[in-house]
């Protein structure tokens, strides 16, 4: 699936009513060999920061989730694997945070909407729809870049830097201004 169509789909199923965690794993499910249903139940405490801590944006975690299905190791001693998913997260986090300059749910919510807004759920369409897309391209990014290095095999200093702006339309970034 090409880039914009895992952002489009992250989009549609946010705005259907599922959580940005939701949203964001449900969208790459199918490439994970993940059942829907498991995706939706996993990912679903993690939407508003986990469970509405405000902490960790969802759409992060949810795409951190791709990253372990993707990237993950499955036996305990694999540390290369290991730490190439953790680079790939902390590759993730950095990309989107220098983007919005945060990757804590409350504070992307303190800088776009009130108090208020949110109690009346409108913080979903003024920022984040938007943290959903952005979240969705830079992970379809990583993982394109990434996708024969699911083994560990490219050292961070290897990485290209991944630029916000190169998958993000112009439009993407107008709900943000």
């Amino acid at each position: 699936m090409a880039t914009d169509n895992y952002a489009d789909k992250a989009e549609k199923l946010f705005l259907e009513g599922y959580s940005c965690s939701q949203a964001i794993l449900m969208a790459w499910a199918r490439e994970c060999d993940l059942d829907i249903i498991t995706a939706k139940k996993i990912s679903a405490p993690f939407g508003g920061g986990m469970g509405r801590l405000r902490k960790t944006c969802g759409s992060l975690t949810g795409a951190f989730m791709v990253i372990g299905l993707k990237f993950g190791n499955i036996e305990p001693k694999d540390m290369k694997t290991k730490l190439n998913a953790y680079r790939l997260t902390r590759l993730l986090a950095e990309r989107f945070g220098k983007i919005h300059g945060s990757t804590e749910c409350g504070e992307l919510l303190a800088t776009q909407v009130t108090d208020s807004e949110v109690k009346k759920r409108l913080h979903h369409q003024k920022i984040c729809r938007q943290l959903v897309r952005d979240a969705a391209l830079l992970l379809a990014e990583i993982i394109k870049k990434n996708c024969n290095c699911s083994q560990g095999t490219e050292s961070s200093r290897d990485h290209p830097v991944l630029h916000s702006t190169s998958m993000l339309r112009q439009s993407d970034h107008e709900n943000l201004r």
